[in-house]
C-alpha cells in the first residue's frame, strides 16, 4: 500500500521522491516499495537535475564504450541514441510539439491545441531534426574529454533551467501530464535543485576537464536560450506547459554544447 505523502519526511522519503522523478523522466525501473501518490510529483521537481546526472552518466558511458570500437563521430551518435532511449524521447517530443504549436498556431488557443495533438507536423519534424543535428555536430567537434565534460554539465543544467519555469511561471492548462509538477516550487526545493545543477560544473572545472572559458560560455548560452524560450512562452501562451519544459531542456542542452565549442581561441584547445 502506498504511503501517504505527509509521512516519512526523512531520507527514505527523499529517496522516494528521487525515484518518482527518475520514473517520470526515464525508462529505468524503480523499486516496488516506492509506491506512488500524485502529490509526490509536485515535490520531486527538486531532483530533476539529479535525474540529469543519471542521463549524463549513461550517455557518457555509452560514448566511452563506443569509442573503443568506432570513430569519434559514431561514438557521439551512439551516445545520443542512448540518451534518447533512456528518456523515451520525452523531452524531444516536447520540443517538437512546441515547434509545431508556436510555428503553426496564430492564437494562444490554437497553439495549445496543436501542442496537445500527438501528431508531429512539419515545424516539429524539421525542428527536432535540426536540433539533433546541431547536438551531434557540436559534440563531434569537441575532444573526447570535453564531450564527457559537456554531457556531465549540460544534462543537469538543462533540467535545472526547466525548473526555473516551474518556479517563476504559471502552468496554462487546466489538466495535463505535467499538471502535478506545476505547483509552486518552494525556495528550499529550488535551492536543492540548484545545488545538483552546480556540482557538476564545479567538478568539471576542478578536475580541469574543460577550461573555465568554455564552461562560462556554455552556461551563458544555455541561460540565454532558456530565457528566450521563457519570454516567448509568456508572450504567446501566457505561461508554460509540459511540452515547454521539454523544449527548454533540449534547446539549453544544445546551447551549452555550442557555447563550450565556441569559447576557446584554438579549435582544439583544452
Amino acid at each position: 500500500m502506498a504511503e501517504h505523502p505527509t509521512s516519512s519526511r526523512g531520507a527514505a522519503h527523499q529517496l522516494r521522491l528521487f525515484f518518482i522523478a527518475l520514473q517520470f523522466f526515464t525508462r529505468l525501473p524503480i523499486p516496488r516499495w516506492v509506491g506512488f501518490h500524485p502529490d509526490w510529483l509536485q515535490r520531486c521537481t527538486r531532483y530533476f537535475p539529479l535525474v540529469g546526472w543519471i542521463v549524463a552518466w549513461v550517455t557518457a558511458l555509452a560514448y566511452v564504450l563506443a569509442a573503443q570500437f568506432w570513430p569519434h563521430a559514431v561514438a557521439v551518435l551512439l551516445s545520443t541514441v542512448a540518451g534518447i532511449w533512456l528518456t523515451g524521447a520525452f523531452h524531444e517530443d516536447g520540443f517538437a510539439d512546441v515547434c509545431d504549436g508556436l510555428g503553426g498556431g496564430v492564437t494562444r488557443e490554437r497553439a495549445l491545441e496543436i501542442m496537445r495533438d500527438s501528431r508531429v507536423g512539419a515545424y516539429g519534424a524539421i525542428g527536432i531534426a535540426m536540433l539533433l543535428a546541431l547536438k551531434l555536430v557540436a559534440l563531434n567537434a569537441l575532444l573526447p574529454l570535453q564531450v564527457l565534460a559537456a554531457l556531465g554539465i549540460a544534462h543537469p543544467l538543462s533540467r535545472w533551467l526547466a525548473t526555473c519555469l516551474i518556479r517563476n511561471m504559471d502552468y496554462v492548462r487546466e489538466e495535463g501530464k505535467a499538471k502535478p509538477l506545476a505547483q509552486h516550487m518552494g525556495g528550499g526545493e529550488f535551492l536543492l535543485a540548484t545545488v545538483f545543477a552546480a556540482l557538476p560544473v564545479i567538478g568539471v572545472a576542478y578536475w580541469g576537464l574543460m577550461s573555465w572559458q568554455r564552461i562560462a560560455a556554455g552556461l551563458v548560452l544555455a541561460a540565454l536560450a532558456a530565457a528566450w524560450l521563457a519570454r516567448k512562452f509568456s508572450r504567446r501562451l501566457g505561461g508554460y506547459t509540459g511540452d515547454c519544459l521539454g523544449a527548454v531542456q533540449q534547446l539549453s542542452e544544445a546551447a551549452f554544447y555550442l557555447g563550450a565549442l565556441a569559447a576557446a581561441p584554438g579549435f582544439l584547445g583544452h
